[in-house]
């Protein structure tokens, strides 16, 4: 089959485009380098069936040509990082909806099968205990620039979703959870990755807020092989899934855990929100996915633990 990744230089979709090749897919990989970086797919280049074009989603005719020759796209490009959402709210709203909206209308015209990659972000300050993909999305007042980039997750969503049920072009969901491996920057906010580059240089390991909210992390390997599997069954047409690890842990016992693992004697800081990013920041407190729809409809159970995934970012910084 051939694949479109739009944003495929990036960190999840590099890994993408990896699995794709390996399995004996042809992929081609659009991305304006804004996030993602050429060298993720250097080793790619030379590959049979792999062909890439350094270019803006919003270049409407160029998008519509690669759409026209595939036969499946991942929509992954967007705005990603709470950094820059804070520092870019325009970006990260126009990027998310205009560019989603052009993935739509292009694979309309032929009726290309889209995933749209989605987030956690979605669920906003819920309370619930396991966000479910049917629960309910509680968002902050738009006075706070931090819940832009999870409106504009939503009205992706949305749309995706009208297109299907007006339209019968084929689209499915994924919200990821905290996905993280080799090649993914902390350059915007992601916490494993700047623990881990901080740890390795023995310098202060900074603890945004007060080190009691909890995430839960997926190893990047298990998220590629489940999109994977999830683009090519017809029956998850027209829904959203989750796509994650449900095994808890504070960002305090995260930041020891990573400190312990790297051997470091970097001393562990606490920032505030107002001086990390912006005054009046809210997050999340909990954020754990509600895995059983996945379970059912792929059979996806992780396969790397949280150890696993920060001896790979460990190995993979001190290769770098």
């Amino acid at each position: 089959m051939k694949f479109l990744i739009t944003g495929g230089a990036g960190f999840i979709g590099s890994h993408l485009a990896e699995r794709l090749l390996e399995e004996g897919h042809e992929v081609c990989v659009i991305d304006d380098l804004s996030t993602g970086s050429i060298e993720n797919i250097e080793h790619l280049k030379d590959q049979k069936g792999f062909s890439y074009v350094i270019d803006t989603i919003m270049n409407s005719s160029l998008l519509a040509e690669l759409i026209d020759k595939c036969d499946v796209v991942y929509h992954l490009a967007a705005a990603v990082g709470v950094m820059l959402i804070v520092e870019s709210p325009v970006r990260t709203i126009e990027t998310n909806v205009k560019g989603t909206e052009e993935v739509l209308k292009h694979a309309n015209k032929k009726k290309k099968k889209v995933v749209i990659a989605s987030t956690s972000e979605v669920y906003g300050k819920s309370a619930e205990k396991f966000f479910s993909e049917d629960g309910d999305l509680v968002f902050g007042p738009t006075t706070k620039g931090r819940w832009s980039y999870a409106c504009s997750k939503a009205i992706d969503e949305f749309l995706g979703l009208a297109y299907w049920k007006e339209k019968g072009l084929p689209v499915i969901i994924v919200r990821f959870f905290n996905i993280v491996g080799p090649r993914q920057t902390g350059r915007y906010g992601m916490v494993i990755p700047r623990f881990v580059k901080q740890s390795l240089q023995n310098k202060p390991i900074t603890i945004f807020g007060d080190g009691t909210q909890s995430r839960c992390f997926t190893h990047v390997q298990d998220a590629v092989n489940a999109l994977v599997k999830l683009s090519l069954d017809d029956r998850i047409v027209g829904q959203i899934v989750n796509l994650g690890n449900d095994d808890e842990i504070s960002v305090k016992n995260l930041a020891d855990k990573i400190k312990k693992l790297t051997g470091s004697d970097s001393e562990i800081k606490y920032i505030s929100y107002d001086e990390a990013y912006e005054e009046g920041f809210e997050d999340m407190q909990k954020r754990v996915p509600d895995l059983s729809r996945i379970k059912g409809l792929i059979g996806y159970e992780p396969e790397h633990s949280l150890d696993d995934i920060i001896n790979d970012v460990i190995s993979y910084y001190k290769s770098v």
